[in-house]
Order: structure tokens, then sequence, then C-alpha cells
């Protein structure tokens, strides 16, 4: 994701951690729809974002990982941010805010996404782990939305993984919220992406949530 600004992006170190992990699946993704993900080695993405072998694996844990990825960060950042939200704001628009935050400089990132699409669709082990993640990160956010409507603020969540008997006592609101959100932030993606020249990311992504928000109405004759 882009950077920001100091408030919203955490300190100096934070900043600079966000940038090598963003620089690395950049290349990854970058090498891999060029010559393919097999032909990709880890040594080329750490030269290709130009760290070392070993500061690669600070950030991943496998090669694939980068490719898959691409700032896991991102969720914790989100869910933080649900949590945190003043009581007063309703739980979809402490998730829309938290999301526009992250994607507030999505038209930069428009190739890198497109990229990272193709090569998932190539690459069929690597589409299966990335649906994974997201079903996790889905997970994850109905969790704090839970704890929001119980009225919790204890910070950052436990990892997803770590909450098996959390997840089966989740209630259908929080599992719709979350999965929902995450349907209309790929769907405004989708829908920018083969029009860039009509409007602004922006402003796609908050009349999808507006449409959410208002329950769907069917649009005017």
């Amino acid at each position: 994701m882009p950077e920001k600004s100091a408030a919203a992006g955490g300190g100096l170190r934070e900043r600079k951690k966000r940038a090598t992990r963003a620089a690395l699946a950049e290349a990854a993704v970058r090498l891999a729809a060029e010559h393919g993900v097999e032909q990709v080695t880890v040594e080329a993405i750490s030269a290709a974002a130009g760290v070392s072998v070993r500061t690669f694996f600070n950030y991943f844990e496998t090669r694939d990982d980068a490719f898959v990825v691409v700032d896991s960060e991102l969720s914790t950042r989100v869910r933080d941010a649900v949590l945190h939200a003043p009581p007063a704001v309703p739980p979809l628009d402490a998730v829309r805010d938290a999301i526009a935050a992250e994607l507030a400089g999505a038209e930069e990132q428009h190739e890198v996404w497109e990229l990272h699409a193709t090569v998932l669709r190539a690459a069929p082990h690597l589409l299966v782990r990335a649906l994974g993640a997201h079903t996790a990160e889905e997970t994850g956010l109905a969790l704090v939305v839970a704890e929001r409507l119980r009225g919790g603020t204890g910070g950052v969540p436990r990892p997803v993984g770590a909450c098996g008997e959390e997840r089966r006592d989740l209630e259908l609101y929080p599992r719709l919220l979350a999965a929902v959100a995450g349907t209309a932030v790929r769907v405004a993606v989708e829908h920018w992406s083969a029009r860039p020249e009509e409007r602004r990311f922006a402003e796609v992504f908050r009349e999808t949530f507006t449409l959410l928000t208002a329950g769907l109405p069917a649009p005017p004759d």
C-alpha cells in the first residue's frame, strides 16, 4: 500500500518495514508475471527489491508467501481501526472507513493488483493459498466486529488461528458483515479497474458502501 502520513501510518520504522515488504511483494509479482512463478527464486526477488536474501526471510517464511501475501499487516491495521472506532459509529461504517484508509492510494496500485491477479490465475496452488488467506482475514474481521458489538476495545485481536473456539461461536451478523464488506471491496476494485478513466476509485468505493448501507435499493429506471 502507498505511504501515509506519520499519524496514519505509524512510526518511521514501521513505515519503512511496510515499504520493504511491499517492494519485495511487488518484485515477486513482476518477476512471476514476466517469467512464470516456477522460474522466480528468492535470490531474484531480493535482488530486484534491492535487499538481501536474509532480509527477504525477515518478511516472508517462504518464497510463495511473497506472491500471496502482498501486505500481511494490512488486515491487522484494519481490524485495529474497526475495534477502536468511536462507539457511536455503526459497524458497517467502521469497516468501510478502516478499509478506505488502507486503499487511499488505490490508483497507484492498479498495475500491481492486475499483475497479482494474473499470477494467481496462472498458478493454481497460489490461488488456493490466496483464497485460504482471504478466508482467514474475513474471519479475523468478523471476530473484531463481534468484539465491537460486545463493547470491547481490548486492542488488536489474536491471530485467527489462535481463536478456533471463537470462530465457532461467531453470530450471523459479524460473519455476514465481514463477508459482505470483502465482496464490496472486490466488486469496487473490479468495477473501477474496467473503467478507470470514468471516476476515481475512491468515488466507486464510497458508492459501493452507500448502496450497502441503503439496503441495495433497485436503481431508478
